[in-house]
């Protein structure tokens, strides 16, 4: 395939997930570049301006956000699907606060690989990162009950079920029924989606992104 706007830059330290994914994509009609590292990618990143990145949070050197924050002040705007472990999630939510389109948590299925680089294909070359116009964004959020929004605080910031559900002194699965009933209101696919509608509304602006405790990690 000649056509460079469907190329995904894959960047991960771990030569075995390189080429299972790199085997994946190219089976699925995508032009495919690799890196092992984030320094071996920012010095070809200039060159590459078209197509997208999957990019693992978790490596040598420079993780994978100080290369989305490289990126981002050499002005290169590839859209980014973020790679991340088990436990990860505040790593992901800094990572879609950063403008991140998506991110995956290793181990991913097919179909969701495919669909998470599709999205990113569909922003390559856009400059409405964030998706949502703020005002859309905040029409969104008003529909929440308060405790939905809780709950969306807390997702905003990385907490798992658990711990929101402990800090608002509520079942775990109340937190669950909440956290699928804003997801709803919201139109959200995903946890992604919902961090790019409540960072568009200005949602956690003041807030940084608090620490979990290792007994709320599972």
């Amino acid at each position: 395939m000649s056509d460079t706007s469907r190329t995904v830059h894959i960047v991960d330290d771990d030569e075995a997930i390189r080429q299972s994914i790199g085997f994946t994509l190219r089976k699925a009609g995508y032009d495919v570049e690799t890196y092992a590292s984030g320094i071996q990618f920012l010095k070809q990143a200039s060159r590459s301006r078209l197509g997208c990145v999957l990019l693992d949070v978790r490596m040598p050197e420079i993780d994978g956000l100080e290369v989305q924050a490289r990126l981002a002040a050499q002005g290169i705007m590839l859209p980014i699907v973020m790679l991340t472990g088990h436990g990860d999630v505040t790593l992901a939510v800094r990572a879609i606060k950063a403008g991140a389109i998506e991110f995956l948590e290793k181990p991913f299925e097919r179909t969701a690989l495919l669909a998470a680089i599709d999205e990113a294909l569909r922003h390559a070359g856009r400059d409405d990162r964030a998706q949502l116009a703020a005002a859309e964004a905040t029409v969104r959020l008003a529909a929440l009950t308060a405790r939905e929004r809780d709950v969306l605080e807390g997702m905003v910031v990385g907490q798992p079920n658990k711990l929101i559900a402990y800090e608002l002194d509520i079942a775990t699965r109340t937190v669950e029924v909440h956290r699928a009933n804003l997801m709803e209101k919201l139109s959200a696919r995903s946890l992604s989606d919902v961090l790019r509608i409540a960072f568009a509304a200005g949602l956690g602006e003041a807030e940084t992104t608090k620490p979990v405790p290792p007994s709320f990690t599972t």
